[in-house]
């Protein structure tokens, strides 16, 4: 059995580890945002994008065609790479004959609304993903403190050390990977922002002279 008050090599709790870890990550830009306890990401929370300043041309929003639709949906998807969303446009407009801007707007509007909802969904996630951390953190320190005033009784329970003991090994197990995971999570909306920016740069391309 440890000694009370064992930690997984830090001395500070799971909630500060957590923080200090994903503020010193190597290759990460930008800066955490500890405006909002519940967004645990080095990189700046952005709640919403902006379509117009991806795409600078005026928009009349119109239905689509089934052709226009298809293609909205192969280009909001991530596994479509973006070489392979050149090949697709350009088989489109080639299809298509000659597109006007309308059309094309239409087009990337129709991926920026997808992207940008897959993307509100995944900062929620984030969010409640957070709040499940901070409360596991919680009950981790809860453990050790318990775990500390029974070692130091005259007659310690070490039946309930015991199962403190592997409580917390199991809590903080589950906290380690969970938080490997966060790590990249958190680079996911802003990778979906490069890609909604990239899909208008190749469909710009083909707009008439």
């Amino acid at each position: 059995m440890r000694a009370a008050g064992h930690s997984l090599g830090y001395s500070f709790g799971p909630a500060l580890g957590l923080a200090l870890c994903l503020t010193l990550a190597p290759g990460k830009t930008g800066a955490a945002d500890f405006s909002d306890p519940d967004w645990p990401c080095i990189q700046r929370k952005v709640e919403n994008l902006s379509a117009s300043l991806m795409w600078p041309e005026p928009v009349t929003r119109m239905p689509l065609s089934p052709a226009a639709t298809d293609l909205v949906a192969k280009l909001s998807l991530r596994r479509v790479t973006l070489k392979e969303a050149e090949a697709e446009v350009g088989a489109f407009v080639d299809k298509q004959g000659p597109v006007d801007g309308q059309m094309l707007g239409n087009i990337f509007y129709g991926v920026f609304e997808a992207i940008a909802g897959n993307r509100q969904r995944l900062i929620s996630g984030i969010a409640r993903y957070s709040r499940s951390q901070i409360a596991l953190s919680s009950r981790i320190d809860g453990s050790r403190v318990e775990m500390a005033k029974l070692s130091g009784e005259t007659q310690p329970d070490f039946d309930r050390i015991d199962r403190l003991e592997e409580q917390i090994d199991w809590d903080e197990r589950i906290y380690r990977d969970r938080s490997q995971a966060l790590t990249y999570v958190c680079e996911t909306p802003v990778l979906l922002e490069k890609r909604a920016y990239a899909i208008a740069q190749i469909l710009l391309k083909h707009m008439p002279k």
